[in-house]
């Protein structure tokens, strides 16, 4: 969903009590619990995560799927292991309603991104 939200928490209290809430809220508590350091924002009307511009990730809801953009995916994850049964788009994962984010490979992807970006390489995101 594009969100006309100005702040975080606007984004979230936006957000309908559905799967999609549910499973963002599972990626925000993971990106947070690994990379407390940074900030919440409202970024590309969608929530960004980083600091002084150096974006880590962004998280979106969108109507069929939860988006989670890491950037350069194939950088994160050059033999594919982690990212194998998932929805893999340009620079984001598309996480569905089915899909159990800890039967799944995204917490060591986010994992990789955070030590990628601690270290100032590029993620594109």
């Amino acid at each position: 969903m594009q969100s006309d939200a100005d702040t975080p928490q606007r984004y979230l209290d936006q957000l309908e009590e559905d799967w999609r809430k549910d499973k963002l809220l599972t990626l925000r508590q993971l990106i947070l619990g690994i990379a407390p350091e940074v900030d919440e924002h409202i970024h590309y009307k969608m929530l960004g995560y980083g600091l002084d511009d150096r974006w880590l990730c962004h998280l979106n809801a969108q109507k069929q799927y939860v988006s989670l953009y890491l950037g350069n995916i194939q950088a994160l994850d050059p033999d594919g292991s982690l990212t194998t049964g998932l929805n893999i788009g340009k620079g984001c994962v598309r996480l569905s309603k089915s899909l159990k984010i800890t039967d799944t490979g995204i917490p060591d992807l986010i994992q990789r991104s955070v030590a990628r970006w601690k270290k100032g390489e590029v993620s594109g995101c």
